[in-house]
């Protein structure tokens, strides 16, 4: 038999010298380096969009929709008697077992109808109140985990486990990005601590690591080791750039490795970012009407409210997903997590910034093409908690988020819940549903865009049925 026959793809495009693979990357060192950046470029959808960005601000803990949302009467009138056994029989939650009987816990929270919607808001959104009429907001909202990290999992992934896609990284991967000098998926925090789960609630999982969030800090530099250091002038740092590309893509030819094309991508970002990340993050070009809208008091602080500005001049730039998580938001009940003192404080820390976040973009004309999101990885209990101060236990079947922007129907209210707010009586949605829905506004089928992995079909909306809500939809 001819050896020749036997001769392995590798070795043909890797080992010969006039092999196709040479001459591919001759071509490759030869063009320039936005060939390296491909992965990043925006990609077409699968059908006409509404939108092209997405901003979610995440409320890590779990916000409770009856402190804010729910106006349930009927709760504050049974204010401490147990609640009915219908309710909760076969029923799971959280550090409770579903024979747990626990007395219903009015609210303290004043609400009234707002704007031409005639949508309840209590007295601790006062700002959110004011732009309703903005607003897509969902009571209905379910998921299926109740603890912290695996549903904080399950609305980022669409799964509790470890190594799927976040949002983020699916959307990047199904469009890329419009912005060449800064990540396609960004992470920006807020909060005493960072979120449970970490990192993972970002990561590109099965994907390749090019989609994975990037997070930036708001104090020194953007991203760590990012700045040159003072011995290296900017001809030394672009011919070490150009060298390691120049490796990574000799490899990258013999290999065929996609994370080797994420190395030299991410080298060559992190190079055009030395300059990119500092202009982004220096929020002092703002005007003072605009830090006053947001509630910023210093240009240079650390908070929720900076970062909403920032998530706006992101999107300005081309950034495909901004994900804002503000964390604290945990009301079990004690000295630093109760509804009476600790609610109303993260409300204040929140409130103005998001508000203004949907109008700096109306005015701007970015809210046409960018969807916001509001919401948390599940609700709270009706019941109340047997602790030193007010709280609610955790709550996965019924819980608020709301939308903006991005082909969503301003002024509505979709969903009715049960008179303690306990599960949804019409229209109850999945949150695999708010997923399918984010994606349809993107031009992206929820069904179509998959990767597969080990043998298997991965898609953030898993195997189950998943609908788009297309009553929220303009």
């Amino acid at each position: 038999m001819n050896p020749l026959l036997y001769q392995t793809r590798r070795h043909f495009f890797g080992a010969c010298s006039v092999g196709l693979g040479s001459i591919a990357l001759n071509q490759l060192m030869a063009a320039d380096s936005t060939a390296a950046r491909s992965p990043q470029l925006s990609k077409p959808p699968h059908f006409p969009a509404k939108a092209k960005n997405v901003i979610f601000l995440f409320m890590a803990g779990g916000p409770s929709q009856l402190e804010l949302f729910e106006n349930k009467p009927q709760l504050n009138k049974l204010n401490g008697q147990p609640i009915p056994e219908s309710f909760t029989k076969g029923k799971r939650f959280a550090f409770m077992d579903s024979s747990h009987r626990s007395e219903l816990l009015g609210t303290k929270s004043q609400f009234k109808r707002h704007g031409e919607s005639g949508a309840w808001v209590s007295h601790l959104l006062p700002h959110t109140a004011g732009m309703v009429d903005e607003i897509s907001i969902v009571t209905t909202c379910k998921t299926d985990l109740f603890n912290h990290a695996p549903a904080k999992f399950y609305m980022n992934t669409g799964s509790g486990l470890f190594g799927r896609p976040s949002i983020g990284s699916w959307v990047t991967y199904g469009l890329g990005s419009e912005c060449e000098d800064l990540p396609g998926f960004v992470v920006l925090q807020s909060g005493p601590r960072g979120p449970r789960g970490g990192a993972v609630l970002w990561s590109s999982g099965v994907l390749p690591t090019t989609y994975q969030g990037v997070p930036l800090r708001n104090q020194g530099d953007p991203i760590v080791n990012l700045s040159t250091p003072k011995e290296i002038d900017a001809a030394k740092q672009r011919g070490v750039v150009d060298a390691v590309r120049q490796l990574n893509s000799l490899r990258l030819s013999e290999t065929g490795d996609d994370e080797i094309s994420t190395r030299i991508n991410a080298y060559e970002m992190a190079y055009r970012m030395q300059s990119s990340a500092p202009e982004l993050m220096d929020t002092s070009s703002e005007d003072q009407a605009t830090l006053d809208l947001y509630g910023i008091k210093d240009a240079k602080e650390t908070s929720f409210a900076r970062n909403c500005l920032l998530a706006r001049r992101l999107v300005e730039r081309g950034v495909r997903f901004v994900q804002l998580y503000d964390t604290n938001w945990d009301h079990h009940g004690g000295p630093t997590e109760n509804l009476e003192t600790h609610m109303p404080q993260k409300c204040a820390d929140i409130d103005q910034a998001c508000a203004a976040l949907v109008l700096d973009l109306k005015r701007r004309g970015l809210l046409e093409n960018t969807i916001v999101i509001w919401g948390g990885e599940f609700g709270r209990t009706p019941m109340g908690e047997v602790r030193e101060s007010t709280g609610r236990n955790h709550h996965i079947d019924a819980f608020t988020m709301w939308f903006a922007g991005g082909g969503f129907k301003a002024g509505t209210v979709f969903g009715e819940t049960d008179e303690f707010g306990f599960g949804a009586v019409a229209n109850p949605v999945h949150v695999h549903d708010i997923h399918a829905t984010i994606l349809h506004q993107l031009g992206l089928d929820h069904e179509r865009l998959s990767v597969r992995s080990q043998g298997l079909d991965f898609r953030l909306t898993g195997v189950d049925p998943a609908r788009v809500i297309t009553e929220i939809l303009a």
